[in-house]
């Protein structure tokens, strides 16, 4: 298989794109990546107290996860 049609099929297995705030610190984005929340719906599926407890992820990544997820109708799973 040539590198184009590699590239092509990556890009039609890939999922949707990120819909986490644009804002939200590098560090955090990886933090969530890792821990396969790419999505604020995947994001909805963790408590607040799990997702605090990823490396990368502070307060203020917290509230901003927050008024994303509230913006969406979404929460925290123990805070809906």
């Amino acid at each position: 298989m040539d590198k184009k049609r590699i590239l092509l099929n990556r890009r039609q297995n890939h999922q949707p794109e990120s819909n986490l705030p644009i804002e939200l610190a590098a560090p955090a984005r990886r933090a969530l990546s890792g821990a396969g929340s790419d999505r604020l719906e995947q994001l909805a599926k963790f408590s607040a107290a799990e997702i605090a407890q990823l490396h990368g992820i502070g307060p203020n990544a917290l509230q901003q996860l927050r008024h994303a997820l509230a913006a969406n109708g979404l929460s925290f799973a123990d805070e809906s």
